[in-house]
């Protein structure tokens, strides 16, 4: 059995300018903590500190991580931006991982809080990863080259924790449409996820909606 508990950890403010809209708008940040017959994972793990420039830019709300580091066998994180990685420094010694792209994005500089990185036992992974029977690291690039979302297979339904690979349960609603012509490199991903779910019915999480996406996942188009 695997399970999937949502954790709410605060919340930032997406300045109006930065997103195209008329107004500033307050985005959740969610985590997922997944439960499986062989561990643990923790996908994502919060808000960072350590930039008083971000934080006067997203005016953060940081509710604190209660999950024991005890607990957890492996972390993983949807990319590396600052509001995904918070907690990660917690778990020394914890695999966590990223798909090569998305670390050498990070290490090179102007993508995250560069104090988030180290003293974090980063794993390498190129492409799709089992980490686990019904547990697959899926690389989903749009957001950042190296995004990746976590495709959980319960046998008669299928969990997908997206992460950022679409802001909102609508933005991927409207995806779903075979009328909407999905942009590279979106395409390719969005078809892996159509086969993975393989005409059952599905629900897709998001790191910066409360809301959710349910139905069946779109046949490769």
């Amino acid at each position: 059995m695997i399970s999937t508990t949502c954790l709410d950890l605060g919340h930032f403010t997406r300045p109006a300018a930065e997103w195209g809209g008329p107004y500033d708008r307050r985005e959740p940040v969610l985590a997922y903590l997944v439960r499986h017959p062989g561990g643990t994972v923790l996908f994502d793990t919060g808000m960072g500190e350590g930039s008083p420039e971000t934080d006067a830019h997203y005016r953060p709300v940081r509710r604190p991580l209660t999950v024991d580091p005890a607990e957890v066998g492996l972390v993983v994180n949807c990319h590396l931006h600052f509001d995904h990685i918070g907690a990660n420094q917690r778990f020394p010694g914890v695999p966590a991982l990223v798909q090569r792209t998305e670390l050498a994005l990070a290490r090179a500089g102007g993508h995250t809080i560069d104090s988030l990185l180290p003293g974090v036992s980063w794993q390498e992974i190129d492409g799709e990863h089992a980490i686990a029977p019904g547990v697959l690291v899926v690389p989903t690039p749009g957001h950042t080259a190296g995004h990746q979302s976590l495709v959980l297979d319960h046998g008669d339904r299928v969990t997908v924790l997206a992460g950022q690979a679409y802001d909102f349960a609508h933005e991927f609603r409207a995806a779903c449409d075979p009328a909407h012509e999905l942009r590279d490199p979106y395409r390719a991903w969005f078809a892996r996820l159509g086969a993975l779910g393989a005409g059952r019915p599905a629900r897709v999480l998001f790191a910066h909606d409360r809301d959710l996406w349910e139905g069946v996942l779109p046949a490769p188009r």
